[in-house]
């Protein structure tokens, strides 16, 4: 490392020995530059990969929770043909029927999640995109949501085919939600397929 610092210094000679010899000032090419100006924003504080604090760990794990508590009517079918699952999630029916009490529930914790965490400066920015990125998995809830109500047969490959995307559609955020929660309690950040990107264009 040092040999390599040295060699990139070429000092200039000059044909007057009375002048001081000095060396050139070192130029960067924009590659480093580049590099030089992403290790600083990941570095910054309203980065969402800086280190978290464990209360940013906690409020951005609970938020995946949401989008789960909303599409859970998808696994109605793996949850009655797989016991072992049913078993897993069984310690979260309470909470499941608590935020299915009220029809509006939905749209309230959205509308909470978006205006008091999101656009909340006073929250970090690794709270405001997991909260995000809960809130775009959420909405996208709609696509399957169509389906359901313009397709729902009740016998034959038509209720077949929608039992594979509802089954799909639910493992999709059992898996967000284990990923999520699991990686914001390790202080990470978790990148969802479709959503991240999404929720970075939102949080600034």
């Amino acid at each position: 490392m040092a040999a390599a610092i040295l060699l990139s210094f070429s000092p200039t000679l000059h044909p007057n020995p009375l002048h001081h010899h000095h060396l050139p000032i070192p130029t960067t090419t924009p590659s480093h530059r580049l590099r030089h100006h992403l290790l600083l924003h990941s570095n910054r504080p309203d980065s969402p990969n800086s280190p978290a604090d464990p209360p940013d760990r906690i409020i951005s794990a609970f938020c995946y929770f949401y989008p789960f508590f909303d599409g859970v009517q998808y696994g109605r079918y793996l949850l009655t043909q797989f016991s072992p699952l049913q078993t897993l999630l069984q310690p979260l029916y309470p909470s499941i029927k608590l935020f299915k009490l009220f029809p509006f529930n939905g749209l309230l914790v959205f509308l909470a999640l978006y205006f008091v965490v999101v656009r909340n400066p006073n929250f970090s920015r690794y709270v405001r995109f997991n909260t995000m990125q809960a809130i775009v998995l959420d909405v996208l809830l709609i696509f399957p949501d169509l389906i359901e109500r313009g397709f729902n047969p009740k016998e034959g490959l038509g209720l077949e085919v929608l039992m594979s995307v509802d089954s799909t559609v639910f493992l999709f955020l059992l898996v967000s939600l284990i990923y999520g929660c699991g990686s914001c309690f390790l202080g990470q950040v978790p990148r969802l397929p479709i959503v991240a990107e999404a929720a970075d264009r939102q949080v600034f």
